[in-house]
């Protein structure tokens, strides 16, 4: 073991950590990682790709970004200071662009955490900011020409993304400024994804780009200042991650899921992507536990458990009504539900579908799943 591995774990007894709300931990207090499990063969990796430190316009020195990453159990970060903006020039000058990238990298071992080197093209609209991730060298890319930034990057193999394309700054209307830049990036294959969450924004506009043009779902903390505060850590909140779904828990595994669109976006009580991952999700995230009727009645008891940190919504689709529960419900972070079907006739095996309604797999459209069991 480690050093950095034992002190990570000595601090993690010594310091009360509060978080998802009703996962208790073995000292009692409230957990806060982001756990979700693997699906359909793949690995879920929970990523935040796009934060920042003291080395562009944080408030943070790129250590403390590996520590929050850390205590979130996170699989993955990416360092994405500004290239162009350089508030703290005056008093961190520092002419290397990867300099906090390799700062944050030395503070832990790939195993624990994967660091990712990255930068962010901090333009006037159009094309607005962009992220490029997985780097091998930041100072490249200091050019006047725009376009030859994101050619610059794409020739390093990065995986690049629009940021926050419903910022008021650059799209006062809340609307991202589509733009036939972005079409001819996009075509040339210069731009890879879409943030459709960016700190606490959501932007169903920036979903309908990303499902129209191929693009990557994405969401991100776009961090500043620390974690806790900005999302509320200590009352039960999490920062918005980006889910990967890669074949194993390595960088270039990762880097391929994001290419190949393999993502959900987690913030607040929100998922949002793709159907053919955030079903299957969703389905894995919620185990039928148990399946009996009331004694010789026809009404039988339906258990669900909610294995992750997500409240889900659920509303009943089936031909089933419920004997004590409404249509809709709620089943709260790692917690169970007890349903009483009413089924008139009694049944082998029973299919529960549920509407998502905190689940979207496109603009108004939620996800819908199936939930199925034997009956004891």
């Amino acid at each position: 073991m480690s050093w950095k591995t034992l002190s990570r774990i000595l601090i993690g007894l010594a310091i009360p950590c509060v978080g998802v709300e009703g996962h208790p931990n073995d000292s009692g207090h409230k957990s806060r990682e982001i756990v979700f499990p693997d699906i359909d063969g793949y690995h879920t990796m929970s990523t935040d790709l796009h934060i920042h430190t003291a080395f562009s316009d944080g408030s943070v020195w790129p250590d403390i970004r590996v520590k929050e990453g850390l205590r979130d159990q996170l699989d993955a970060i990416a360092i994405t200071d500004h290239l162009e903006y350089q508030p703290h020039q005056d008093d961190i000058p520092h002419p290397d662009r990867n300099r906090a990238y390799e700062v944050a990298a030395a503070e832990v071992e790939e195993e624990e955490l994967i660091v990712i080197n990255g930068s962010e093209i901090t333009r006037s609209m159009p094309p607005g900011h962009a992220n490029a991730v997985f780097l091998d060298d930041a100072n490249p890319l200091l050019k006047d020409d725009v376009r030859e930034v994101f050619q610059e990057a794409e020739s390093q193999g990065a995986f690049i993304f629009w940021n926050h394309p419903s910022w008021l700054n650059q799209a006062d209307d809340g609307i991202p400024p589509f733009s036939d830049m972005h079409r001819d990036l996009i075509e040339d294959g210069l731009l890879h994804g879409i943030e459709v969450v960016n700190s606490k924004r959501y932007s169903k506009k920036a979903l309908r780009i990303a499902l129209d043009h191929d693009l990557t779902i994405m969401g991100t903390s776009d961090v500043h200042g620390l974690i806790d505060w900005d999302y509320d850590v200590h009352e039960g909140g999490h920062r918005p991650v980006t889910l990967v779904f890669a074949k194993d828990h390595s960088k270039e595994a990762l880097k391929k899921a994001l290419f190949d669109g393999r993502t959900v976006v987690w913030k607040d009580d929100l998922l949002v992507g793709r159907k053919e991952y955030l079903v299957p999700l969703i389905e894995e995230s919620l185990q039928v536990t148990g399946a009996s009727y009331i004694e010789d009645s026809s009404v039988l008891e339906f258990e669900i458990q909610n294995t992750t940190g997500h409240r889900f919504i659920l509303q009943n689709a089936s031909e089933y009504s419920l004997h004590h529960h409404a249509a809709v419900l709620t089943l709260e972070p790692y917690s169970k539900i007890t349903l009483s079907l009413k089924t008139l006739d009694r049944l082998d095996r029973v299919q529960m579908p549920f509407t998502v309604a905190n689940a979207v797999i496109a603009p108004e459209t939620h996800a819908r799943i199936t939930l199925e069991s034997s009956i004891d």
